[in-house]
This record gives structure tokens, sequence and C-alpha cells, in this order.
């Protein structure tokens, strides 16, 4: 079979196809047939040599991504969660049943330290699969275990919010297109911000009752002051990072929850701590969930028909070409690549 695999001294010049023995699953584990994976900011940095809990050492070689779709193969001894002919999700997590967070649970995500889904063939534990909806296509069942599961968890696990409050999603990326799409489906009101006229345009189309183009516009938290009658947002889907929390912070309500996703705005100003006690605020770090909390969105997801929003689908061997699009800030959702 074919993997895709990444080295010292990294970067997407090291990204390879490489001819490996076909796997063969052990007892508790599930062999699957890939059929897609999608890109997530995490799974660049990772080819990057720039993520993981441990340090990648030059003698590392990763097997990339986390987010897949695929038909079981085969199964080993003791399975009893899946069958041949199943089509399965692979879980970013793959030790993380149910529960909180825990660090024995973070250690067990797919690209590092464990074998990513980037391969012809892979084997999984059958505790780290999950069914999915029917009703959706291969590409776009692999969009969920990352982007969409991090949007469902910080907005219906963490956040307290209410049919009628004010949801600000920032870009268009996955994260913030499945927070839009959730919080629509949930009966929230939505703004979302974005460099782009024509990438707003699509996200009228997807549920967005306000605009804001941060561009123009780049203190859009007043806007959101504007849309809320001065009271400001009940939660705010932060993905800038540094580059973003300060507007963040101005825009959202007393006692209002911020989930940091990420930190694709980069470093940016130094942060006050001391915003927080003025208005009481929760920031809180999301990194995806646990399968019972997957397996909860996707009855979500089957109820209201919800489609994930594939921007670009590449073949799987063209994972280079993929990146560049991503880090060049693109695609409108995901980016996924088809084997």
């Amino acid at each position: 079979m074919r993997a895709l695999n990444v080295a010292a001294p990294w970067g997407l010049d090291a990204l390879k196809v490489v001819e490996l023995p076909d796997p063969k699953p052990g007892r508790g584990e599930v062999l699957v047939r890939m059929k897609a994976v999608s890109l997530n900011y995490r799974d660049l940095l990772m080819v990057n040599g720039m993520y993981g809990r441990g340090s990648a050492s030059t003698t590392d070689v990763i097997t990339p991504f986390s987010d897949g779709c695929g038909v079981v193969e085969a199964v080993g001894e003791g399975v009893t969660r899946f069958k041949p002919g199943d089509r399965v999700a692979t879980m970013f997590f793959q030790g993380w049943i149910s529960g909180p967070p825990t660090l024995e649970k973070a250690m067990t995500a797919l690209g590092f330290p464990i074998p990513g889904a980037g391969a012809e063939l892979q084997t999984f534990s059958q505790e780290g699969l999950s069914k999915v909806p029917e009703f959706l296509t291969d590409q776009e069942v692999a969009t969920l275990p990352c982007a969409a599961l991090t949007a469902w968890r910080a907005l219906f696990e963490d956040a307290k919010l209410q049919p009628g409050d004010t949801v600000v999603l920032q870009g268009t990326g996955g994260v913030s297109i499945f927070g839009l799409q959730f919080a629509h489906a949930a009966g929230y009101r939505t703004l979302i911000t974005s460099s782009s006229d024509e990438k707003l345009e699509r996200a009228r189309g997807l549920g967005a009752d306000h605009l804001v183009n941060y561009r123009q516009t780049p203190d859009w938290s007043k806007p959101v002051r504007e849309a809320t009658g001065g009271r400001g947002a009940d939660f705010i889907m932060e993905v800038g990072g540094g580059g973003t929390i300060e507007q963040s912070m101005r825009a959202v309500r007393i006692a209002g929850h911020i989930a940091i996703i990420g930190v694709v705005a980069g470093a940016g100003e130094g942060f006050n701590p001391a915003a927080l006690i003025g208005n009481a605020a929760k920031l809180q770090g999301v990194f995806v969930g646990s399968r019972d909390m997957f397996e909860a969105m996707c009855k979500a997801i089957e109820l209201h028909r919800i489609r994930p929003v594939v921007d670009k689908v590449y073949p799987w061997t063209e994972a280079r070409a993929a990146f560049a699009a991503m880090a060049g800030g693109e695609h409108f959702g995901k980016i996924v690549l088809e084997f």
C-alpha cells in the first residue's frame, strides 16, 4: 500500500508518498481502507515540524491526518463494534471515549504521536472509530472529527447558550463554518467576520445574520456591539489567537464566553488579563472532543440534515497542493483529499 510520510527537515517538500507493507489488524484493531481525509491547520503545523505535545525528533517519521472516512476491510480478534463493510470516521483522539479531557487522553491524537489516516490502508483501535450518518458523502464525513467536533464542543458542551443568543464566528475556515451551521440550527443569532465580501455572502447563504469585513473594519468589535444594542456577544469563536483576542474581549458581553480554537492570526500584542476581571468573561481553550461528543453531534447532523461545506478536493497524492491552498487562505469551509 501507499502512504504519506513526512520527516526532518520537515516542510511541504519533505512530504512524500511511500510504499509500505499492508498492515494487519491485531487484537481489538480494525483495518480501514481510507476513502477521504480532510485538512486542518494542525496538519499544516505538523508537516512543518511545529506541532505536538512531545516534540518531533529528527528520527520521527509522521503519517499525517487525524480526520478520515473509510470502509472497514477486516477486523482483528475481539472486535465487536464493527464488521467488514461498515463505513467509519476516525476519531481525533483515539483514547478519549467519554468524560473530561486528561493528559492521557490527549496523548492519543492521530498523526502524532499515533500514525494518522494519510494512507490507503490503516489500522485503528475499535474504540477510536465511529459509524457515521449515511446521507453524507465520504468527503463530507472526513470533515467531521476535528473541525466539526471542535465547533460542537465549544457551542454545546462548554458554553451555556440559549436560543436567540448572539454567536460570533471569526473567519470562514472549517471550524467557523461548522460553528455557523450549528448555531443557525440551534436558533442563535450569528455574526461572521471575513476579509472577503464574496465569502461573507456565501456565509449569508448558510444562515449568517450579520456580516463584517474585518479588513475594511479592523475594529470589528464595534459592529458586534451595534448588532447587540451595546450588550456584546454571548459567545465568540476565537480562531485568531493573539492577533484577534483584544477585539474579542471588546466584543464579548459581561460574563460572556470566548472559545479559544486557534492562533491563525499569530501572536499579536500582549494581552492584559485584567480585562477579564472587568467583564467577568470566560476564556476556554478547546481541543476537539470525545467519541461520545462526536456521536451526539452526528445525531444532530442527521436530524437537521446539515451538510459540511467541502470547498476544494484534491487527489491524496497531491497533498502538497492542498496544503498550499490552505496556507494561502483560499478555502471556504474544508479542503479534502480523496483516495
